[in-house]
């Protein structure tokens, strides 16, 4: 009987699997990582690392990898008791201004203006009638004013008047004379390039079509545009806007009717943000304190070429945009695109708070933010608010006890977290040298961190291609040892 013999088994070459057994150590896909991870690394060697090195010399922090959420935040105590970190658009708390910084004399519902280094507060009332003082002072280093004095008085006696700048020139326009009425002149003052003040000229061209006072004025492109206002009886929904001339003596063309607001408006507060005018708050002609937040769009389809900017589309409201209260005779500025909006009555009293909000690219307000450390110390409304670089001050207005020479002064720019720790990153304390020797220095330490970086490289490439050698280097070593 014959056995059939079993068949050799032959010998079968086990595959190498790498990064733990998850690839086929000799395939394409293990390739592919591989080639990606040496792609990465000398970007990150020879590019990010050397730039990190430059800004870690000039920044005063630096960020390390992609720093998304961070549940450790710490901040620079010179940002006092704000959230660390800081919401975005937030100010410092306001304080109270150095004695120097206080009008000679309290004023109320006053109007002012920075012009280079001058500052200037012209009108308001003392709180029984209208006055026609100015006062003038100028920047004394970083964030404080010197002591006002007296500058040239206007030609007559206005409170709660609409102002704005252009240029060097300071506008004063309608307002409360000194009968206490409401009154359409127009007052301008300009400052010399040298910084020379002259004397206030009284603008007969840009007589308002009728009187107002309590109304809001706005700077755009090509002139001045000016929006609600009392007549003396009820608020009004009058909206007018003087042109910039190009080809005639005067800078400024008469005013001409705008499209009017939705709601009549006096004592409100405007800003410009982009292509849309704000007017927030206010009374109505019932006599009412609102929060209501109209919309004005500049320019746009509708337009003449005579006339671009013409506000000729119907003005907008939204209960989104709205004030979170009621609140009138504010004062307000915007900067860098967020709107700030202080104190204001809501029809009983003085208030204190501070509101901001961001406008999108459409013009539209996302909603108003608030902290409590930023209000004001006590409540506050006719102030008269100014911005001169990263400072804002707000001059006079009336308290509860009546109105006051105080001024008060806020930083608009808190400092981020120093130290940062997240899931993806860190941010961490930098040198930061100022000047062109930090740029030259910076520049030095990148360069630096880049040829040890390639030297690095070059290490490496060699030990991947020797790699005997370079074991057989590392046993002698261990030998040693």
């Amino acid at each position: 009987m014959t056995q059939t013999a079993l068949p050799v088994p032959q010998h079968v070459i086990a595959r190498r699997r790498a990064f733990f057994g998850l690839f086929n150590a000799d395939g394409w896909p293990w390739a592919i990582v591989k080639s990606l991870f040496w792609f990465v690394l000398i970007i990150i060697l020879l590019g990010y690392i050397p730039d990190r090195a430059y800004y870690f010399t000039v920044q005063k922090t630096v960020d390390v990898g992609l720093l998304a959420w961070s549940p450790v935040n710490f901040c620079p105590p010179e940002n006092e008791t704000l959230p660390c970190p800081v919401p975005a658009g937030a100010t410092l708390p306001w304080h109270p201004g150095a004695s120097q910084a206080s009008l000679p004399a309290p004023r109320t519902d006053g109007s002012a203006a920075v012009i280079g280094q001058n500052y200037l507060f012209a009108g308001g009332s003392d709180g029984s009638r209208a006055v026609a003082d100015t006062y003038v002072t100028k920047a004394v280093g970083i964030g404080n004013i010197d002591t006002w004095k007296p500058g040239p008085p206007l030609p007559e006696a206005r409170s709660d008047a609409a102002s704005v700048v252009v240029g060097n020139t300071f506008y004063v326009i309608g307002g409360l004379g000194p009968d206490g009425k409401p009154t359409t002149t127009t007052f301008s003052l300009t400052i010399a390039n040298d910084g020379s003040i002259g004397q206030w000229a009284t603008e007969a061209k840009l007589a308002l079509p009728s009187p107002v006072a309590g109304a809001s004025a706005v700077p755009v492109s090509d002139g001045i545009v000016v929006m609600g206002g009392t007549d003396g009886t009820a608020a009004t929904r009058s909206v007018w806007k003087s042109q910039a001339a190009a080809k005639t003596g005067s800078p400024l063309q008469p005013w001409v009717a705008q499209q009017p607001l939705v709601e009549a408006n006096t004592d409100g507060v405007a800003a410009h943000v982009g292509d849309v005018i704000f007017l927030m708050g206010g009374t109505n002609d019932q006599g009412q304190v609102v929060a209501t937040v109209q919309m004005g769009h500049v320019g746009g389809p509708n337009t003449t070429t005579a006339d671009p900017n013409a506000i000729v589309d119907p003005w907008a409201v939204s209960a989104q945009t709205n004030l979170p209260g009621a609140r009138t005779n504010m004062s307000g500025f915007t900067t860098n695109g967020v709107i700030y909006v202080q104190g204001g009555s809501d029809g009983t009293a003085p208030r204190t708070e501070t509101l901001w909000t961001t406008p999108d690219a459409n013009g539209i307000i996302p909603g108003w933010q608030h902290l409590a450390q930023t209000d004001l110390g006590e409540g506050l409304e006719g102030s008269a608010a100014v911005v001169s670089g990263s400072h804002a001050f707000l001059f006079g207005g009336s308290t509860s006890a009546g109105p006051t020479a105080g001024a008060a002064r806020t930083n608009l720019a808190p400092q981020p977290p120093f130290f940062q720790v997240g899931i993806l990153g860190a941010t961490l304390p930098a040198l930061k040298l100022d000047g062109e020797i930090g740029q030259q220095i910076g520049y030095l330490n990148a360069a630096t961190v880049g040829a040890i970086n390639f030297i690095l490289l070059i290490l490496v490439g060699y030990a991947f291609n020797h790699k005997q050698q370079v074991q057989a280097f590392v046993a002698r070593r261990r030998k040693r040892g």
